[in-house]
């Protein structure tokens, strides 16, 4: 009797294109899912079920053309496969859709609150970041959950709380790359901002300092300790 595999005839993320080469027109849309990656590889280190996407392809039908986010989280997936990491997002391999899809908008209107809006929620994705930095007077983040095929918009003062992912998201002012502005940052049950690489860097440099005046106070020349 002959066994036969649908999946072996669709193709493989090495056969699929990465991206559908769009340039990006605002450096913000790659710095902003580049910070959230980067926070989540330290309040994450340990584990290797999840994984955050930047500008990647996610095919969601072998005839259509992929969707390509700014960035997206999934979990209960691999961190990664192997040296070469993932070049696409398939999910007839990945079997597992992301959590969460974020849109940076910019100058060049994407269809973020149409077009893009409509295909996520039928893709089925829990939740839609929005993050529109050139609005004044309406809010610049906004948070969708899908209920019942639907997108909800979710309020919550200026970050929301995702169970399902164990994280929250919002905005603040802060300093990343060196650039003073706001950004989007995570945050945990409490409502408090995880640090991102630099401030953790300069959070322990200050600690180092701190003992190091310490030992001085106490007639100890800390430099005679290395």
């Amino acid at each position: 009797m002959l066994n036969y595999n649908p999946l072996a005839c669709l193709p493989s993320s090495k056969e699929l294109p990465d991206s559908d080469d769009t340039p990006v027109d605002n450096q913000l849309q790659k710095s902003i899912p580049d910070l959230l990656r980067s926070v989540l590889a330290m309040a994450w280190e340990d584990r290797m079920d999840w994984f955050f996407g930047i500008r990647m392809g996610i095919y969601y039908d072998p005839d259509l053309p992929a969707i390509v986010p700014d960035g997206f989280l999934s979990l209960s997936v691999e961190r990664f496969y192997d040296e070469y990491l993932r070049p696409s997002y398939v999910l007839w391999e990945e079997k597992k859709l992301p959590l969460l899809v974020l849109e940076v908008v910019s100058q060049t209107y994407r269809g973020e609150y149409s077009t893009k809006k409509a295909e996520y929620a039928k893709l089925g994705i829990l939740y839609y970041v929005v993050y529109n930095p050139l609005r004044r007077r309406k809010p610049r983040l906004e948070v969708y959950k899908l209920v019942n095929d639907a997108y909800e918009l979710l309020h919550d003062g200026n970050h929301v709380w995702l169970p399902e992912i164990g994280l929250g998201i919002g905005i603040e002012r802060g300093t990343y790359l060196g650039i003073p502005r706001e950004w989007v940052y995570w945050y945990n049950e409490q409502g408090e901002r995880f640090l991102t690489p630099e401030e953790q860097a300069q959070q322990a440099q200050q600690q180092v300092q701190l003992l190091a005046e310490r030992l001085r106070s106490l007639g100890v020349d800390p430099d005679s300790l290395t």
